[in-house]
């Protein structure tokens, strides 16, 4: 069959094609083009030489962007929040792009004067964390040509949604099986909200872990909150303050884990030699709690970075080579974690 393309020469050579070809990611082909250090030597001289190979050169911009990025979150008010706006600004700042920040309250969906409002400003593009739009609003900013890139989403998106987010699955996975490897088996588990989509991956990732060590989960070590301090410590109070309470604490946020290690010294226990705790995101803060926390490694400055590049790509009438991507995370081993003191009650 003869190529649509035949007549007028082969096709021209894509970050997606190139990363087929060489077999890595297509942020790894970004990584070489952009001269980030963080790529291994011979894969760079690999992307390097099929880039040579085939001739690449970047798309010609046609002209620079003017304007603004809306970046919403569905609550403004902690470290992870500072961490994710501190991966825009690193990508927005030097291309001179202005960024105007809002929050939805705790809401995951958007109210539709909100969007009314953002309609009317017409931005080069919207960045939506731990939120996003409905199909009809979706349709909406579509009409009026303002790309659109979800960050953490809470649920599932379609292929249509350019998405950014980790691996939250595996993220669970590793903090429970670095507990059970220590010797715990009475493990317990505070993750966020049940409705959004990285809270209920963290206790699947929880559940595999248990079932790879032949071991059931007792539903009442399972526990749903927010992902803020108070949750924290009020599930901590509850499952610490009982006979058969858990000897391993895994929150879904490091926030949740300091609020954890605050019931734990409200009933005098000590951590790790009483209760092992693991958080997750390790931001900052994480290090320099007393005990140091072990936590799950989420990239959310790297991924503000990823999602910041798409929107740009978008807004200067560019494609985007895939619609989901998740970073890699993993675990930090600090001094919140040791083996147990005692058998777990049975």
């Amino acid at each position: 069959m003869t190529s649509p393309t035949s007549a007028q020469g082969p096709r021209r050579a894509t970050i997606a094609s190139i990363a087929e070809e060489t077999g890595v990611s297509v942020t790894t082909v970004s990584k070489v083009l952009n001269g980030r250090p963080d790529v291994a030597p011979a894969t760079r001289e690999r992307v390097e030489a099929c880039l040579a190979r085939h001739e690449y050169r970047p798309r010609v911009r046609r002209r620079p962007l003017k304007g603004q990025i809306d970046l919403v979150f569905h609550q403004l008010n902690s470290v992870w929040s500072m961490e994710i706006i501190r991966g825009v600004d690193s990508v927005a700042a030097p291309a001179r792009i202005e960024v105007a920040l809002s929050q939805l309250g705790g809401a995951h969906r958007l109210p539709e004067e909100w969007l009314d409002g953002l309609l009317d400003r017409r931005p080069l593009g919207v960045l939506f964390v731990l939120c996003g739009p409905s199909q009809s609003q979706q349709r909406r900013l579509r009409r009026q040509r303002i790309p659109f890139v979800v960050v953490d989403t809470d649920s599932v998106t379609p292929a249509s949604v350019p998405t950014v987010g980790s691996n939250n699955w595996n993220g669970g996975l590793l903090a429970t099986r670095h507990l059970l490897e220590l010797g715990h088996r009475r493990i317990a588990v505070v993750s966020g909200p049940k409705d959004v989509l990285c809270s209920r991956a963290r206790v699947a990732g929880f559940r595999v872990a248990h079932d790879e060590a032949g071991l059931a989960v007792d539903p009442a070590l399972v526990r749903y909150g927010n992902f803020y301090v108070d949750a924290g410590f009020e599930h901590g109070m509850d499952l610490l303050s009982g006979a058969a309470r858990p000897t391993a604490i895994f929150a879904g946020s490091d926030l949740q884990a300091l609020g954890v290690l605050r019931a734990a010294r409200r009933l005098g226990l000590d951590v790790p030699g009483e209760l092992s705790v693991v958080g997750y995101d390790d931001v900052p803060a994480a290090a320099w709690v007393e005990p140091a926390l072990t936590t799950v490694n989420q990239p959310l400055s790297d991924m503000a970075v990823v999602a910041t590049q798409m929107l740009l790509d978008l807004a200067r009438g560019g494609e985007v080579a895939t619609s989901r991507i998740d970073l890699a995370n993993e675990l930090v081993v600090r001094d919140s974690t040791a083996p147990p003191v005692r058998s777990s009650p049975a």
